[in-house]
């Protein structure tokens, strides 16, 4: 049953029949043809895995996370691939990443959304644990979803990404992270995420090492 979803979301994926000035990959989520532009010089605009992952689920599991109408918040958005899918299933979204990569993500969101979706998207800079308070105010910031895909990896800031969850996350707000198991970093970060949020995992995809899990507020996790 792994191999046979796998097969199902990374069949998703196409590539151009012919060589074109911008190197872009291409999607089919959502009813629409996704198209995007990569800059392999930063981690974060690339299309990993996990990013397909989630937008598998967002987009198979539209009645039971209905998007529409929803706020939602992508951190670590790189290519805006989760963002645009979210987008195009009606969520008011804000995509969010480190300002080196703001122009790339800018650029495939309003490709892929403009005149196409209920509520236009918007990009902002967000640097995890830095002037959350200031960008993001509890006061009038309330997220309905956290979206992340394989934002943990060998990197030093994992205290500043579970203080921009913790931020971030009402005790109504729902966490759909997706995460692929590279190093111990990843097990060390999901044990200590597990303080502050009751985790479910949602789906597993032993063959691709990753898995997909939907997070609450601790004491908060409806059935």
């Amino acid at each position: 049953e792994d191999e046979q979803i796998v097969a199902e979301i990374m069949g998703r994926r196409f590539f151009p029949d012919l060589i074109a000035y911008k190197t872009w990959e291409g999607f089919h989520f959502a009813g629409h043809e996704i198209r995007i532009t990569e800059a392999t010089d930063f981690y974060g605009a690339v299309v990993w895995p996990s990013a397909l992952v989630l937008c598998y689920f967002l987009e198979t599991n539209s009645k039971q996370c209905n998007l529409v109408d929803k706020n939602v918040i992508e951190i670590g958005a790189g290519t805006g691939l989760v963002s645009i899918v979210a987008s195009l299933l009606g969520a008011f979204v804000t995509a969010t990443d480190l300002p080196e990569l703001l122009g790339n993500l800018q650029y495939n969101i309003l490709q892929n959304t403009k005149q196409k979706c209920k509520h236009q998207p918007c990009v902002k800079e967000l640097s995890w644990g830095i002037d959350l308070e200031k960008n993001f105010p509890r006061s009038s910031c309330h997220f309905d979803y956290i979206m992340a895909a394989d934002v943990v990896y060998h990197h030093p800031f994992l205290d500043e990404l579970l203080l921009t969850f913790d931020h971030l996350c009402k005790n109504d707000t729902v966490i759909l992270w997706a995460m692929k198991f590279r190093l111990e970093n990843e097990n060390q970060f999901v044990d200590r995420f597990q303080t502050l949020f009751d985790l479910e995992m949602v789906s597993n995809f032993p063959s691709l090492n990753i898995a997909l899990y939907k997070a609450m507020r601790k004491g908060r996790m409806k059935a």
